[in-house]
């Protein structure tokens, strides 16, 4: 039986992947700031609750990603898997009234989180035997088009998008596929606000369609599921309808 660590388990995204990895045979650890919330993603489970553990880490914080793999490898015995999934963003406002606080909050998480991650699994995907393993990074389509108001959430996304391509680069020679999945518009709480209206390139406001949770996790599995020798190297998963090229 495989082993996936999933960060930001607790919610969303990282929820709906978990469960997926789960139903498809996987052993997976649930990471993320909040006890609670990754309890209650392996409840969810149902019969596959007990091949989830639930590790509570802050993916900011170096010597808590450390811990996290090496829980993980204590209790599992390897990982051949990770899904880079945690991440924020900031409000929506001028970037001369964007706070550092607000700035370095997001930068913390969504870029320096998934290197340290990225890291700690080339670590122990290097040193296991067989070697190897795959890392899936949530990219979003911010990796490639910004929206307006955004430069925390915007920066960081093509920052991961630099990170994976290294990764994929510097994985090569010890079996570590690293590819990256870009989601948009996926019905989760962090884009209710779509379906009232947000602010679009020329100045108006709309409301933007969403898609159901299951196709990106429906998404990652797939992309887990290749042998190393292949990868999906860029996957966009996206609401049909939602603007994205040129953001029209």
């Amino acid at each position: 039986m495989k082993t996936a660590i999933v960060t930001g388990a607790g919610t969303g995204i990282g929820r709906a992947a978990s469960l997926a990895l789960l139903a498809a045979g996987y052993q997976v650890v649930l990471a993320g700031r909040r006890a609670e919330p990754l309890q209650e993603t392996a409840s969810l489970a149902g019969a596959n609750a007990g091949h989830a553990l639930a590790l509570p880490a802050d993916v900011t914080d170096p010597a808590a990603v450390r811990a996290l793999f090496d829980a993980t490898v204590a209790k599992f015995g390897r990982l051949d898997l990770l899904f880079n999934n945690a991440g924020m963003g900031a409000p929506a406002v001028p970037m001369d009234e964007l706070t550092f606080e607000q700035w370095k909050a997001v930068v913390d998480i969504n870029l320096t989180g998934v290197f340290l991650c990225m890291q700690q699994a080339f670590r122990v995907m290097k040193a296991q035997t067989p070697q190897g393993g795959r890392i899936i990074n949530n990219g979003s389509i911010s990796a490639t088009m910004p929206r307006p108001l955004s430069a925390p959430y915007t920066s960081t996304k093509h920052g991961v998008l630099g990170l994976t391509k290294v990764g994929s680069l510097d994985g090569r020679a010890h079996d570590i596929a690293v590819c990256q999945i870009d989601i948009g518009n996926a019905a989760s709480d962090m884009t209710q606000r779509m379906t009232t209206g947000v602010l679009q390139a020329n100045g108006t406001l709309m409301a933007e369609p969403r898609m159901d949770l299951k196709h990106v996790a429906d998404a990652v599995v797939h992309m887990a599921s290749l042998p190393l020798e292949a990868n999906v190297q860029f996957m966009t998963v996206m609401a049909t309808k939602m603007p994205f090229v040129g953001r029209g």
